[in-house]
């Protein structure tokens, strides 16, 4: 397994692994927890997939097996600002409004979406090679951008997971219950620890 970070401008580096991360999410988030969101036979794709986001992508034997999808809670892009930004705004109906307690504006914030590890993977060792990865190259970002905290929504169940691979995140509200998939939610943040650099404030 390795990792790859890219943002729209750069995705043609790495071949079809945009796509092929696409083709993921579609069968992860509509066929198998049947999420109402845009699609078509192949591909998953909503409006946060825009120039202001960038991608960390786990890769084995030529094949996307995981990824995520982060932008800064600066970002606009037409009348959309950053997923959680627009439910608390009520524009979102498979958010609650309520599932983040205020808004969230900073270029040293950024927010995580659509995390998604292969189904194929089954063992509990693949799939935290793949989460590590996966943070890994989310840390990559953040030096690069000089992101200090990550945020975004995560079932409760993997909170756990990622907290055992060291991932220091801190949940932000109350959880809640999603009718579609019958899961359970929360918002999270997770501050940005980078050797040799000082944690940078993000309020």
């Amino acid at each position: 397994m390795h990792n790859i970070t890219f943002d729209l401008s750069t995705l043609h580096e790495h071949g079809t692994a945009f796509f092929d991360y696409l083709k993921l999410r579609k069968r992860f988030f509509v066929d198998i927890l049947k999420w109402d969101i845009p699609h078509n036979e192949k591909y998953e794709m909503d409006q946060y997939d825009n120039p202001t986001a960038w991608y960390s992508l786990v890769i084995r034997d030529g094949e996307v097996i995981g990824g995520t999808r982060v932008m800064p809670t600066t970002s606009h892009w037409g009348e959309h600002t950053y997923m959680l930004r627009d439910a608390r705004r009520g524009n979102l109906r498979s958010i609650p409004q309520t599932a983040m307690e205020a808004d969230i504006v900073s270029p040293l914030v950024w927010e995580m979406t659509r995390l998604v590890v292969a189904p194929e993977l089954r063992t509990a060792a693949e799939r935290s090679e793949c989460l590590s990865l996966m943070g890994q190259g989310l840390y990559d970002i953040a030096a690069g951008e000089n992101v200090a905290e990550y945020m975004g929504i995560s079932s409760v169940a993997l909170v756990r997971v990622l907290r055992q691979l060291g991932f220091p995140l801190e949940r932000l509200g109350e959880p809640y219950y999603d009718p579609a998939d019958q899961r359970r939610y929360a918002v999270l943040r997770m501050p940005v620890l980078l050797p040799g650099r000082r944690l940078i404030a993000a309020e």
